[in-house]
């Protein structure tokens, strides 16, 4: 037997000896059409080439590509399981000419590929072409040998392809293959055609047209030829079976499901079966492509595709999560053909085992509300749509798999009323809603979120992608167009672009289009939290809602962005290391210029211990450990270790980063929402440039990474060699020559004050004081000293004491303008004067108010010092009347 990863091969291999060029298959997230939420045919990846607007270095192409048709347009998700051709992901073969060969190459290669290489038999082959393509006619004629009966003229549109209303477009060449009689159904085009018999196993597009509005308008200068085959069909012709579900792969897949089970895998456990084989594959190949499970969007098709596949798993009577169990299976079967499946195994085994541990623990309560529910119902009855939606609300249930799990029993789901229930939910959440505060503000976003939905961050797995403009908004109103010089909104469906949230910044870059936009997008904010709105200039050309356009992030910016949010997990992970457990983060700014980090501590952090921090985060930062991202509940990840964000709200999951080892552990686990760097080397470097209180009991560390680190380091180094030339020393020498320059300042600093002070007590000569002055029977001296420094005073009131030996010494410094006074009282005298009471005196002729001191020394100012001897005036008379006492 052939297996289906020889098939694959032998195709790739074939068209290589032809001059093809072997082309990857690209991510199942279309990176050029956002109007596709899965890549969906083996042409998507090469649209732009067909249309003109790319070029590539070949002109002839092969490929496997993945493919997922399980939401939007392209749903096949209800019948998977009951069918044997329905799949939500399959394999794409195609070949592919960019203008080189045509039709009659391409009917050659099919031909040939087909009866000779493979050797099926040219009688089990039928073609068909589109009603008036005589010239295919002729060529599976001439080259088949195919007789006119076997060749036949469709006119419907399933023999015209086109990529649109608009673009290139040209009729088809199907070809068949007949099963045998035994097998119900007719050829196509035929009243039987519905049947099983024939099953279509190639298309063949001979692109030679271009239309306007459905309009053919001219031929192609360049026709091209886009062909696709389904490899599970063409492994079920070359294995000999009929059903997809019959060939090597999923009889694997299969099989593991019903040994981990013990159930049979036919009979009426068959549907099942197949449903959990298919179901696997596309979660795989999904979340190796960055999808992960989530409540709108492309995570939520993967969500209710994992879901379908674990109710099934239920009905198999699987008492534990089973899903998990058969990712090796399936990596033994196509991790070969497919690298990123082995390298995202561990990742496939945790977000498909969370996903269904999860799901189970409401599993059996939904389950049971759905079976009193339907209790009473006879076949052909409805189920009440607000039960449908308590279920979905309450239990996780996607609308269609409450439909699925009904339709054994015959019964139906009221769909208008599972919708009525929901906008009814919506409008609850709209009036709970406290927002910005700003209510026409927050009722736009509302509406556009109810209109649209969200906008599908991209932004994990890629800085640049396509995106369809869903909004414009301008003043706070939504506009239909913006022009070059308008700054407005731009809402996209998906966008590479990161909204500002948890302390990180929005994303900056450009949105262009190949019809002259150039948008300069300066910041990006995340409104509802589920919509992103790009803040742009429109520098060039002019935007409209329904443009397709190109967002291309700044990756300079992000790039140091994520530096700076990586290095705040390792700065936080350090300071809970070193300074203990009570440290929590009270509030961060992750910017592509610099990283602020607020968290709870009662005092500053000594530099010693500081710098060990600093070292800690640059020793993981040598390390160069792996950054890694998990989906996970946030009571799951907080009961794991991991921290969460101070200020932030969670939904029903959280991405838990993880970086760094310490010891038999990880060095730092949080619950995050942002960017990271890939690996902690990527950081580069970091460095702590300030630290400070914001309030009472929390700190602030303001840092750098990367080159705006090494710049700062380079700037102080400068500083540095600045100093030594000035100071003429060699740089290792600056702290001991500075510290003895300042040593030497002090110095002289004291001796000058006390030559100051010599110099005024001295009345400016040098000379002894004047004698003391006499008022009712105490000596007082009193004196004005000019630029004198005001903490000199008490040491002068002092010395004038001991000169009086009995006595009141009041001394006035004057300097800019304002006045300080000191008085002085001798113990002797303490009875009778108290200096508190003088100094009050003193002060209130300068202006001032209050002073205080001791009874024998006291000191005070006012901001009026031409009023200097008015001060010792006031002190006069206190001691004159005798009435100022103690």
């Amino acid at each position: 037997m052939t297996s289906t990863n020889d098939i694959r091969r032998a195709f790739l291999d074939y068209f290589a000896r032809t001059g093809h060029r072997i082309v990857p298959s690209a991510p199942l997230v279309p990176q050029n059409d956002p109007t596709l939420m899965f890549v969906n045919a083996g042409m998507v990846p090469f649209k732009n080439v067909f249309t003109g607007l790319e070029t590539r270095p070949y002109s002839t192409a092969v490929s496997a590509q993945k493919c997922v048709r399980a939401g939007g347009k392209h749903n096949d998700l209800d019948n998977v399981g009951y069918t044997a051709r329905h799949h939500t992901f399959f394999e794409m073969l195609g070949n592919f000419s960019f203008g080189d060969y045509f039709k009659d190459q391409a009917i050659h290669h099919a031909w040939t590929l087909l009866t000779k290489e493979w050797g099926l038999p040219a009688e089990k082959l039928t073609a068909t072409v589109y009603h008036t393509d005589d010239e295919a006619f002729d060529l599976w004629k001439k080259i088949a040998g195919l007789p006119e009966s076997r060749i036949i003229r469709i006119p419907t549109k399933d023999n015209f392809w086109a990529m649109g209303d608009s673009g290139p477009c040209g009729p088809c060449s199907e070809i068949f293959y007949d099963h045998g009689d035994h097998i119900p159904g007719g050829p196509p085009g035929s009243p039987d055609e519905d049947g099983d018999r024939f099953v279509e196993i190639w298309n063949l597009v001979f692109m030679q047209y271009e239309q306007e509005n459905n309009e053919i308008i001219r031929n192609l200068p360049k026709p091209s030829i886009d062909t696709g085959m389904g490899l599970e069909r063409l492994a079920a012709v070359l294995q000999g079976v009929h059903d997809n579900y019959d060939t090597d792969t999923f009889k694997a897949l299969i099989a593991a499901s019903g040994e981990l089970t013990k159930t049979a895998t036919t009979g009426d456990r068959q549907a099942s079966h197949r449903v959990i084989a298919d179901h696997l594959r596309a979660s795989g190949f999904l979340v190796a492509d960055g999808i992960l499970p989530a409540n709108e969007g492309r995570g939520y098709v993967l969500r209710r595709i994992m879901r379908r596949a674990m109710r099934h798993a239920h009905l198999l009577g699987a008492s534990e999560p089973l899903m998990y169990r058969l990712v090796p299976s399936l990596v033994a079967e196509m991790g070969a053909a497919y690298p990123e499946l082995v390298r995202a195994q561990p990742l496939i085994t945790e977000t498909l085992k969370l996903e269904e541990t999860r799901f189970r623990q409401t599993l059996d309560k939904g389950l049971k509300l759905l079976d009193e529910a339907t209790a009473e119902m006879g076949a052909g009855d409805t189920l009440a749509g607000a039960t449908a939606f308590k279920l979905y609300d309450t239990y996780g249930f996607p609308y269609d798999l409450t439909e699925d799990a009904l339709r054994a029993q015959g019964f139906g789901v009221d769909r208008a009323g599972f919708d009525a229930a929901m906008a009814e939910q919506k409008a609850a959440a709209r009036a709970a809603w406290k927002g910005s505060g700003d209510k026409a503000s927050d009722d736009l976003w509302f509406d556009l979120a109810e209109e649209k939905g969200g906008t599908d961050f991209t932004g994990y797995a890629s800085e640049e992608g396509e995106g369809e403009v869903i909004a414009l908004v301008k003043d706070g109103a939504r506009v239909d167009r913006a022009a070059a010089g308008e700054t407005v909104d731009i809402v996209v469906n998906q966008t590479p672009f990161y909204g500002e949230s948890g302390g990180q910044v929005g994303d900056a870059g450009i949105v262009s289009n190949d019809n002259g936009l150039r948008a300069e997008v300066e910041d990006t904010q995340k409104h509802l939290g589920r919509i992103f709105a790009h803040r742009a200039r429109i520098a060039e050309g002019a935007i409209a809602v329904g443009d397709a356009v190109h967002l291309t992030v700044d990756r300079t910016r992000r790039s140091a962005i994520r530096a700076n949010h990586s290095a705040t997990h390792l700065l936080h992970a350090a300071l809970r290391e070193r300074l203990g457990l009570h440290v929590a983060q009270k509030g961060s700014l992750v910017a592509p210029e610099r990283l602020r980090f607020d968290f709870s501590q009662p005092v500053a952090v000594e530099p010693e211990r500081m710098s060990e921090i600093e070292a800690d985060v640059n020793r993981h930062i040598r390390e160069n450990g792996a950054v890694s991202t998990r989906l996970m509940t946030p009571e799951d990840a907080i009961a794991e270790g991991a921290m969460a964000l101070f200020g932030e709200k969670y939904g029903d999951e959280v991405r838990v980063v993880s970086m760094g080892t310490s010891g038999e552990g990880i060095y730092s686990v949080e619950l995050c929402g942002g960017t990271h760097v890939n690996a902690l080397g990527d950081i580069g470097l970091f460095k702590v440039i300030g630290e400070s209180a914001v309030s009472s009991g929390v700190r602030r560390i303001e840092a750098l990474t990367g080159e705006a680190a090494r710049q700062w380091l380079a700037s102080r180094d400068e500083k540095l060699r600045e100093a030594a030339q000035v100071l003429k020393a060699a740089p290792d020498e600056v702290p001991a020559r500075v510290a003895a320059l300042v040593e030497d300042r002090r110095r002289l600093e004291r001796e000058l004050a006390e030559a100051k002070k010599a110099l005024a007590l001295g009345g400016g000569s040098g000379a002894a004081p004047a004698a003391a002055e006499q008022i009712a029977g105490v000596a007082f001296e009193g004196r004005v000293l000019d630029g004198f420094e005001a903490k000199g005073l008490r040491g002068a009131v002092d010395e004038a004491k001991q000169r009086l030996g009995s006595g009141v010494a009041a001394l006035v410094a004057v300097n800019d303008g304002r006045a300080t006074v000191a008085v002085g009282v001798s113990d002797d005298l303490a009875a009778r004067f108290n200096a508190v009471d003088l100094i009050r005196a003193a002060v209130a002729a300068v202006g001032g108010q209050g002073g205080g001191g001791r009874p024998d020394m006291a000191q005070g100012g006012g901001p009026d010092g031409a009023k200097a001897d008015a001060a010792l005036d006031a002190v006069r008379k206190a001691l004159a009347g005798e009435n100022v006492t103690a």
